[in-house]
Order: structure tokens, then sequence, then C-alpha cells
């Protein structure tokens, strides 16, 4: 009993003080403490869209793609070809871009942020700015949030645009068995501005939860250049499983049980 006991208590703890740590620097974004050091979150936003845009967008982009392919072969092999639109619709808007969007946050943006603090802590810079008189955790993780607050949701309904391209370019020019017009009239009838929305809150809720993971990882690594590998290891596979998670509950809250008509349907 005292083994389960044990093990329970290595495996929660560490969310508890996960969830310490976000509730606080999601508190000096939401207090404005953090525009103290706005610069420092300006800078950070600009170095999230020079190294990370192109990179989610042309995912979102070769996934497009792949709906699209899925879709018009899917669509041909129950012999309604014109309804390809209406595979695409769902699966761009409502799961392929969510989920590639996470995936990039947590492989490109979650571990540097965990290797860059990392190596802030074990190098003592850290422990220098609290000497100096800075609030460290608002300096380097507050600035963090809300740069990607900034920033994120203009990429995430560019990634849209770019996936629903993609699955244009498959469905109606490589493939070709519907209509530009026939394919974008099914295409639109299937989703509305609200799916948009719901589609951007998945979105933004798994890039915030990459966010501060990494920043909890980074700014807690404790024992050398190993421990920052080893935290890095460990932000990805948190992030993965939380990724998940929020795609399944989100589609269920969302999209769950609804059999709402096409629109004009």
């Amino acid at each position: 009993m005292s083994t389960f006991k044990a093990i329970g208590d290595r495996t929660t703890a560490p969310f508890g003080d996960f969830l310490r740590f976000a509730l606080r620097v999601m508190g000096d974004v939401y207090r404005l403490r953090v525009m103290k050091f706005f610069g420092e979150t300006l800078r950070q936003a600009g170095i999230l869209v020079t190294g990370s845009v192109l990179i989610v967008l042309g995912l979102v982009f070769i996934l497009g793609l792949q709906c699209g392919i899925e879709g018009a072969y899917g669509a041909r092999a129950v012999g309604a070809p014109s309804v390809s639109g209406a595979f695409t619709a769902l699966c761009d808007l409502r799961e392929v871009t969510p989920y590639a969007f996470g995936y990039m946050m947590a492989a490109k943006v979650g571990t540097g942020i965990v290797a860059e603090l990392g190596s802030m802590r074990i190098s003592d810079e850290i422990d220098a700015l609290e000497v100096m008189g800075f609030d460290s955790m608002l300096y380097l993780c507050a600035t963090r949030l809300l740069g990607m607050w900034l920033v994120l949701p203009f990429v995430y309904i560019a990634a849209v645009a770019f996936g629903f391209v993609g699955s244009y370019i498959a469905v109606v020019q490589q493939i070709g068995e519907v209509s530009a017009g026939g394919y974008f009239q099914i295409f639109w009838q299937f989703q509305n501005p609200v799916d948009l929305l719901y589609s951007s809150i998945k979105g933004m809720l798994m890039a915030t939860t990459v966010v501060l993971v990494g920043c909890y990882y980074g700014y807690n690594v404790s024992g050398g250049p190993v421990g920052v590998g080893t935290a890095t290891a460990k932000s990805m596979v948190v992030n993965i499983f939380a990724i998940h998670a929020i795609g399944m509950i989100g589609t269920q809250l969302f999209w769950g049980g609804n059999a709402r008509a096409p629109i004009g349907g």
C-alpha cells in the first residue's frame, strides 16, 4: 500500500507544482504586471514570428493536401465524389489544423523554451536576475506567454487558410473529379464562423499549454546539461499528451453529438 502511495505522490506532486506555476504566470499577464517588460514581450513575439510561423504554415499546408486526397478518394469509393468538400471542411477545420498547430508548437517552440531557460538556469543567469532585483518568472515566462498570445491568433487563422488551400489543390487541381464551384458549394455548407471560433479555441489552448509546460520545465531545470536534455524530453512527452487531451475534450464539447444540418440544408 505504501508503494502505491509513493508512486501516486511522485505522479501528482509535479502536476500540482505545474498548476501553481501556470496560475502565477497567467496571473502576471492578466494583472498586466508583464507590461513592465513589454519590450521583452515584443522581442519574444518577433522571435516566434521569424522562427516558427513558416514551419507551422508549411506543415498545415501539407496536411491540408492529405485531407484533400483522403476526402477525394474516400468520396470516390462510395460513389459520391462531389461531396469530397464535406470531408475536407470537417477534417481541416476541426481536427487537422489544431493538431498540426499543437504538434509544431510542442516540437519547435516548447522545446526551444525549455532549452533556452534551462541553459540560463544551469549557468546561473536566472539567479543573477534575481540578485539584480528582477522578478525572473515575470521577465522570462510571462513575457513569452503574452508574446505568444499577441501573435498566434493571427498565425492560426493563416494556418486554417493554408490548410483550406492545400485541400482545394488536392481535390480540384490534382484529382479533379469535381469542379471548383461544386467543391466550394459543399465545402462552405459544412462549416460556419462558430466552427472557426471553436477551432481557434482548441488551437490556442494547445499553444498556451505548450508555452506554460516549456516555461515550467526550463525554469526548474536542475542537474547541468544532462538535466536540460531530460527536461526537454519530458516537456515534449507532456505536451503531446496534453495536445491530444485538449483535442479530444474540445471536439466532444464543441461538436460531440452535434447533428446540425449543413447551412441551407
